[in-house]
């Protein structure tokens, strides 16, 4: 039985939970996930921890490739997310239809929780400056650095959460609210790669395969995910 290390962010968390033991079942491999930002994901492989296999933002994928940590030929598309906002659930959900809608929700809103690490919260941050309202959020802003920002609202310590749509749907007590409007929207591309260095090269490539097969878009659509290929 082989042993399969994996470092992959956190969008794809509750799809690979639910995939990974079916994996393990058909390949008779055991798998090893470590979960974090993508931010955070970087600065470790940077900093020279390896695995077998990385699953992450497709441009970081590139980055990867480039620096010669990344097997080229085994870059494979694997899912595409969007960014949401999620309140208490049988909270009134409120009006995010438009940019001025969701700008006019997040000054009523009491508190505003995102993450300072992740893709989703740095996306975020970045919104809220070109909207002009940074000062007002930032003020009730309850960050931080990875994780699930939505248990924050679970716990009742803020009003809105702002995240990658896999990681609210993963957090029981809240709702989804819905995208954020297209012009301000962040599609983050999911992709995985073997490291050059990999000790199970092969069941990484299997894995990836196996990511990538129907029965597992499946999963990974009803997890908040769109299934890609390419």
């Amino acid at each position: 039985m082989k042993k399969l290390r994996v470092f992959a962010s956190n969008s794809i968390r509750t799809a690979m939970a639910e995939l990974v033991p079916q994996f393990e079942r058909a390949s008779r491999n055991r798998v090893a996930v470590s979960y974090d930002p993508a931010k955070i994901l970087l600065e470790r492989i940077g900093k020279g921890e390896t695995a077998d296999l990385v699953i992450t933002g497709s441009g970081a994928i590139d980055a990867l490739v480039k620096q010669g940590k990344i097997l080229a030929g085994s870059r494979r598309v694997l899912a595409r997310c969007r960014v949401g906002v999620a309140v208490l659930a049988g909270a009134p959900k409120p009006d995010i239809g438009s940019v001025e809608a969701l700008k006019r929700t997040l000054l009523r809103a009491a508190s505003v929780a995102y993450t300072q690490e992740g893709a989703s919260g740095m996306h975020f941050a970045g919104v809220i400056e070109r909207l002009g309202i940074a000062n007002e959020v930032k003020a009730k802003a309850v960050r931080q650095p990875g994780g699930l920002v939505g248990e924050l609202v679970a716990a009742g310590k803020a009003e809105i959460a702002i995240q990658q749509i896999p990681e609210l749907l993963a957090v029981p007590g809240i709702e989804l609210v819905g995208p954020l409007p297209a012009e301000i929207q962040l599609v983050t591309v999911t992709a995985a790669g073997v490291f050059s260095g990999a000790k199970q090269a092969a069941a990484a490539r299997s894995l990836i395969e196996f990511l990538a097969a129907p029965a597992a878009a499946r999963v990974i659509q009803a997890k908040g995910l769109e299934p890609a290929s390419g």
